[in-house]
């Protein structure tokens, strides 16, 4: 049964409908797309899980998708392995695993490696766990090591959030929107690796000399040491409270995570993978359940439902039709034209809104698995643009707000560039391998 949920998903029935319900099916994905893209409904406190909510009740309520096929449209898989990570990435919070590596690097940095070091933690965390999730622990870290080497903190805060987008495109798990792919495409996860690792790997290079060179050498940002907060009484010289931090605590969850990212490699579906590790971690005899459910993003989970069924309603209301005349004529076939309209979209709905409403026409391509690698690339590359470009920036902004305040044009001068020069480095990197 198990392996039957996690499989691709099942085509709905194509029941005739009505003319008014198609009308009703475009006027409701309409709506939610525009709240997608403006992050709410006007004169509301409606945000995107809420109108994903209320657009798949219209859907139903109208027709457009009946009850009974309603779960025809949502893609288990998908589902399946979010919420496994984030069970995993919780456990591993909640067992220190990310303060043990912040404790012990933190005392060991210099201003000089310190940037170099952030971006590529970042990156490599992000490839292999949900890129959000790696900014919340990160975030601490780039604030505790540049206030200890006395630095500004404002470039390693920059370079979590580009990184974390960057390190994110190597594999199935690094963010929502690839594992929607991997799901939907049926690309292996060593597939996915091989082909967007060097892009990641190419794309973190690129964000260090960016950042380095607009925010200058480390020890321009150099603050003065008692403002820093250097020598704060009670903090010894490994960093955040090593002695804190039970290393046989971490075994455990070191060994899942080990024949996790095995089981990644080795050719197992990631789904199923992940839901075995998230089962290990929760057998314990010491943490409380609760902690770790408490760790799960379940208004994403919300948002990915109800999405599914949106865009399932409008695609029975004829969406793919209309799609596929608008791909003819744009040739989205052509990988540089498809890069440029899924970031165009990522950023005017967010990135995974946008992979659901172009997932349908990559099939079609005569290289799809060319079509779905530049549509993870682009998707996920260009939430750099911005600092509402993808929620992994939002997180930074808001961890940090307390001590660093970051302005638009404080992310963009950097954002910018990183994102054109990816995106250029991807598309070709993609169009060669082909």
């Amino acid at each position: 049964m198990l392996a039957a949920l996690l499989a691709a998903p099942i085509p709905a029935p194509s029941n005739p409908l009505a003319h008014w319900q198609l009308a009703a099916g475009y006027l409701v994905f309409g709506i939610s797309y525009l709240v997608f893209a403006v992050g709410k409904f006007p004169g509301l406190k409606i945000d995107r899980p809420g109108m994903a909510i209320i657009g798949a009740v219209l859907m139903v309520a109208f027709g457009v998708v009946s009850a009974g096929d309603a779960l025809h449209f949502i893609d288990f898989a998908t589902l399946v392995l979010l919420f496994s990570m984030m069970l995993v990435v919780g456990c591993l919070r909640i067992a220190g695993f990310f303060d043990w590596i912040t404790d012990h690097l933190v005392a060991r940095l210099t201003p000089g490696n310190l940037l170099p070091a952030t971006i590529l933690i970042t990156g490599v965390l992000a490839a292999f766990f949900v890129n959000d999730i790696i900014c919340l622990v990160m975030v601490p870290f780039a604030l505790t090591a540049s206030r200890r080497l006395g630095l500004k903190p404002l470039p390693y805060l920059l370079a979590v959030a580009t990184a974390s987008n960057i390190g994110s495109v190597a594999t199935i798990t690094g963010n929502p929107q690839n594992m929607l792919i991997g799901s939907y495409s049926g690309l292996s996860y060593r597939t996915f690796l091989g082909h967007l690792g060097p892009v990641a790997l190419f794309g973190l290079v690129l964000d260090w000399l960016v950042i380095r060179w607009l925010c200058g050498p480390a020890q321009a940002g150099r603050k003065d040491n008692d403002a820093a907060g250097l020598g704060h009484p009670g903090e010894d010289e490994a960093g955040l409270g090593r002695s804190t931090i039970q290393l046989r605590a971490l075994r455990k969850p070191a060994i899942v995570i080990v024949l996790v990212l095995a089981g990644f490699l080795g050719g197992v579906p990631p789904a199923m993978v992940a839901a075995l590790g998230a089962a290990l971690m929760l057998i314990t005899r010491t943490r409380e359940p609760r902690q770790v459910y408490d760790e799960v993003d379940w208004g994403l989970l919300v948002f990915f439902v109800g999405l599914f069924m949106i865009v399932g309603g409008a695609e029975r209301a004829g969406l793919n039709y209309d799609l596929s005349e608008i791909a003819a004529r744009l040739n989205l076939q052509n990988p540089g034209i498809l890069t440029g309209i899924a970031a165009l979209f990522s950023n005017i709905v967010s990135n995974v809104p946008a992979v659901m409403l172009l997932k349908s026409l990559i099939p079609a391509f005569h290289h799809p698995r060319t079509g779905w690698l530049v549509l993870a690339m682009a998707s996920t590359l260009a939430g750099n643009l911005t600092i509402t470009g993808s929620v992994a920036n939002l997180i930074v902004v808001e961890r940090a707000r307390d001590e660093v305040h970051i302005g638009f044009w404080d992310y963009s001068r950097v954002g910018i560039p990183v994102t054109l020069l990816t995106l250029a480095v991807g598309w070709a990197w993609l169009l060669w391998v082909r």
